[in-house]
């Protein structure tokens, strides 16, 4: 579809609104749930308000793949028609089990392909689904390779006009050539930019733009992943006249023996109520960096390892359980976790890079713990890795772990925030992120591991990979593993490569909070309940500050957003007629 650019700039000031003015439905946060909420009530005609605490609009969906499961899309269909609701339920319930109540998983795959078909038939939010993107639990009965993963299309940042500055800034650490937002494709074609002739035209094209940006532009406009996502929901947002506050921080919930009727809203020293005829929607990314929640739900694990968006700090969440909302219970973890690496940014920030698919399950890597020896497969999932950390602390150390390569796997793969090409190494081995050695002795001086046992680990893993089987923790046995591997590589298991060739090196992995998954229980609606099971009248959450509909489990790729999408617009949908009926 054709989108128009934007010619006028979205007021975010809390000017524009008097105290106590009305409207049908008020929405804090502005990730995909929230997003979701606001954007499809604003195509249903509501007049909706979107919050946001920060600067920047699109949490860590801007930050993130912006992946949504959803199954029985028409797109995902058309990818693999075989796909059925009952297939799905299947899976869902060898995955999940009796963590999550069934209504709510059914809710979710009744409804999510009614979502995304409302905002793809009504807005400028566009997927794509790739032929080959499996569940990660492919193991289980009803999983599938293809279909249910859809992604956001690339977005052209320029049509948000005066608006661009809006939209959140990806992780520098995934950017390339100070600032070039890259997905799975980019990273294809850029690594053979001199084998093949489309592969250096394509590479061209999108390197060429991103110098005219860094000319004309305020920030580079090819918009991959998350920033396509919220970069499409805001383009659609404002020009159907919905109202944004950023920088706006929500102090307090108006509500009566009627339920939720209004917000309080702070932002520069003022302060005003605003009413909402339908209801408020949390959706502020759940209790990620709340001090009392995280050390009481994820002792141990540091905030800084957490690569989360700065916002969640679950106050929103706090004037929830003041209404009366109760967190769930009965996950398999509280939270989504991923192997994360540290390291501290020119201007000093820190940056926790989460180490997904394109490093430590490939050939020629390897995991081990503080006694050099292996604990995990390391093609499992990003979730499983980050569980089996702290699992295996408890018995022996492994935070950090170490992530261990040979000269070959890091110029083809990479290493963390070291690309792929084996160059520029000095920064990061001044700094300490990246250990090298000569010798597998010399990495494990470096790293204070025991020589022998280190030696001893590789030579039994290089075995190992040269039979292409991993006797110990069946590396590269699965479909979704085995996917993720390398398939050019000529060994008998893309997952398995002997480390041979020094130097030799290591960085250092932590178990990093992704995303909360312990959140507030709610019913199909997307409506709070409290702790009697109630409905608390007007008060609706979703993404991470809706429990979640998986019970801790990470099943699949996108699990967060498809049932943020998903309940942000059943929650717009009931709201909105809540706030008809009160006319």
């Amino acid at each position: 579809m054709k989108i128009s650019k934007l010619q006028d700039r979205i007021s975010t000031d809390l000017s524009q609104f008097k105290d106590q003015d009305t409207v049908d439905l008020i929405v804090i946060g502005s990730g995909a749930a929230g997003f979701s909420a606001a954007l499809n009530a604003a195509i249903d005609g509501a007049r909706v308000l979107l919050v946001e605490r920060m600067a920047h609009v699109g949490g860590t969906t801007a930050l993130s793949a912006s992946t949504a499961w959803v199954p029985g899309t028409k797109r995902g269909l058309e990818v693999n028609p075989e796909d059925t609701p009952e297939r799905v339920t299947t899976f869902l319930n060898n995955a999940v089990g009796d963590r999550s109540e069934p209504e709510m998983r059914q809710a979710f795959i009744d409804n999510g392909p009614k979502a995304i078909a409302n905002l793809e038939n009504n807005s400028a939010l566009q997927f794509q689904v790739r032929m080959l993107h499996p569940d990660y639990l492919s193991e289980l009965e009803g999983s599938v390779l293809r279909g249910r993963a859809i992604e956001p299309q690339p977005f052209d940042g320029k049509l948000l006009g005066p608006n661009i500055g809006l939209v959140r800034h990806p992780i520098p650490e995934f950017t390339v050539l100070g600032g070039m937002m890259v997905d799975r494709d980019d990273i294809f074609h850029l690594l053979r930019l001199t084998e093949t002739f489309q592969s250096f035209n394509y590479s061209l094209r999108i390197v060429l733009r991103h110098c005219w940006d860094k000319l004309v532009q305020p920030r580079s406009t090819r918009w991959v992943m998350g920033n396509a996502m919220i970069g499409r929901m805001l383009h659609s947002y404002i020009e159907r006249k919905g109202l944004l506050l950023t920088n706006t921080e929500l102090t307090d919930l108006v509500q009566n023996d009627k339920g939720i009727q209004g917000v309080v809203l702070a932002q520069n020293g003022q302060r005003i109520t605003v009413n909402s005829k339908g209801g408020v929607v949390m959706a502020s990314g759940g209790f990620n960096r709340h001090a009392e929640r995280r050390a009481d739900l994820l002792p141990g694990a540091k905030e800084i390892w957490c690569p989360a968006g700065p916002g969640h700090t679950g106050r929103a969440q706090d004037l929830a359980f003041k209404a009366g909302g109760h967190l769930g219970t009965g996950g398999f973890s509280h939270a989504f976790w991923a192997p994360v690496s540290i390291r501290q940014r020119a201007d000093g920030t820190i940056a926790s890079f989460p180490h997904f698919v394109m490093d430590r399950g490939k050939p020629g890597m390897l995991t081990v713990d503080s006694q050099g020896q292996r604990f995990v497969n390391e093609s499992t999932s990003y979730h499983l890795f980050g569980i089996a950390m702290q699992v295996h602390h408890t018995r022996t150390p492994c935070i950090p772990s170490w992530l261990v390569c040979d000269a070959g796997a890091l110029k083809r793969y990479g290493l963390g925030m070291i690309r792929p090409g084996g160059k520029g190494l000095a920064p990061f081995l001044a700094d300490g992120y990246l250990k090298q050695g000569q010798s597998l002795k010399d990495l494990a001086l470096q790293i204070k591991l025991p020589s022998n046992q280190l030696q001893a680990t590789v030579e039994r893993f290089n075995q190992m990979a040269k039979e292409g089987v991993d006797l110990d923790f069946q590396r590269g046995t699965t479909d979704y593993q085995r996917a993720n591997g390398d398939a050019t590589w000529p060994g008998p298991n893309p997952c398995l490569g002997a480390l041979t060739n020094g130097p030799f090196y290591a960085i250092a992995l932590y178990p990093g909070d992704i995303g909360a998954a312990t959140g507030l229980i709610t019913n199909a609606n997307a409506q709070v309940l409290n702790a009697q099971r109630d409905v608390i009248s007007g008060l609706y959450a979703c993404g991470n500050d809706m429990h979640s509909i998986m019970g801790g489990v990470y099943p699949a790729p996108g699990i967060t957003i498809g049932p943020a999408i998903t309940f942000g617009y059943l929650a717009a949908k009931h709201a909105i007629t809540r706030s008809r009926s009160a006319n």
